[in-house]
């Protein structure tokens, strides 16, 4: 089995500062904070013996600088299916103000279902397609390796979605934190296994046997 770790960038955002819909358009770097999340979960892997065989990240420095503080002096391919979406009309807007423009009712389908609200282009058709074919290549041509992709939490949610999964099945939901990761394993044709999601350092993970 090919083995996928999916990693969500680190803070963007100072502490207290009211959080914002962030997405393609804004182009933030980690805060401290962020930094030091991207080096905990480096320091995290390396005690867990994970060695990655490749490292793919978004285009957008917050997750490029995630990528670089957990596999320092590798190379780190770009994958469009990785980079944030865009939040549209929302982009840089309080969570307050998107509700009161596209209302709860248009959040939670966008959190349980994937639907994205209106003026939101998500690219969902081009995102799952994409996310299938690096699966089904990743575990042809690298079978037994470890795989690292740094994303958001917009586009990490398509990776489920991609196989099928639903939010809450197999301990795994949609909100994906800063931080935080999932682990993948993905065989020959429809073979995948979850094995955790939305993991920060330091936390238990329980009975998942993460590696």
């Amino acid at each position: 089995m090919t083995r996928l770790v999916i990693v969500r960038h680190g803070n963007t955002f100072e502490a207290g500062e009211p959080p914002r819909r962030i997405g393609a358009r804004t182009d933030l770097p980690l805060t401290a904070a962020g930094v030091a999340q991207a080096e905990a979960l480096a320091r995290h892997f390396a005690a867990n013996g994970i060695v990655f065989d490749r490292v793919l990240s978004g285009a957008l420095q917050r997750t490029r600088m995630t990528a670089e503080a957990i596999a320092a002096g590798q190379p780190i391919e770009t994958a469009a299916f990785l980079t944030e979406i865009d939040h549209g009309p929302d982009e840089g807007q309080s969570e307050a103000a998107v509700i009161d423009r596209i209302g709860n009712d248009a959040i939670t389908l966008w959190e349980t279902h994937w639907v994205a609200p209106e003026g939101w282009e998500v690219g969902a058709q081009w995102r799952l397609s994409a996310w299938r074919e690096f699966v089904e290549r990743a575990a042809e041509e690298l079978p037994g390796g470890t795989i690292l992709l740094v994303t958001s939490n917009g586009a990490a949610r398509f990776a489920l979605a991609a196989m099928g999964l639903k939010p809450g099945e197999n301990r795994a939901g949609v909100k994906f934190r800063t931080g935080s990761y999932g682990v993948l394993e993905v065989g020959s044709g429809a073979d995948f296994r979850l094995v955790g999601w939305d993991i920060r350092p330091g936390e238990t993970p329980g009975d998942i046997g993460l590696f």
